[in-house]
């Protein structure tokens, strides 16, 4: 019986795993690296690095092991591992997200995707009747 499948959108991060997931990535961006440098470097235990291989398979960010000595890699390129790592809380307000969703590119068009969502509710808009 295999584990269900976590949609990635789900996962919510705390700032400090979050901060951690990346410096793991940053660090397998820069080529294989052994497990004892990962978890000295990233201050971890074994369970704890484990967990975060696990937080990143939900994701969909691919970490093979390579080599003799067992060196963990980055499957892909880091820049698209960086794209499926979401983004912690920043604890916006409404008048600072309408404010950063101005804009034309991707990211821009995103935000304000997700803050007229947000405005118009899960009924498209907050004036009409239930």
């Amino acid at each position: 019986m295999g584990r269900k499948k976590v949609d990635a959108s789900a996962v919510s991060l705390t700032p400090l795993r979050a901060a951690r997931l990346y410096r793991l990535l940053t660090l397998l961006g820069t080529g294989p690296q052994t497990r004892a440098f990962l978890l000295r470097r990233l201050k971890l235990d074994v369970r704890g690095f484990y967990r975060d291989l696990e937080t990143l398979k939900a994701l969909d960010i691919e970490v093979t092991t390579a080599g003799d000595e067992a060196k963990y890699a980055l499957a892909g390129e880091l820049d698209g591992a960086l794209a499926k790592l979401p983004f912690p809380d920043p604890g916006l307000n409404v008048r600072d997200a309408l404010q950063l969703s101005v804009g034309s590119t991707a990211a821009h068009r995103k935000l304000k995707q997700r803050v007229n969502s947000f405005l118009n509710g899960p009924r498209g808009g907050p004036n009409k009747p239930r």
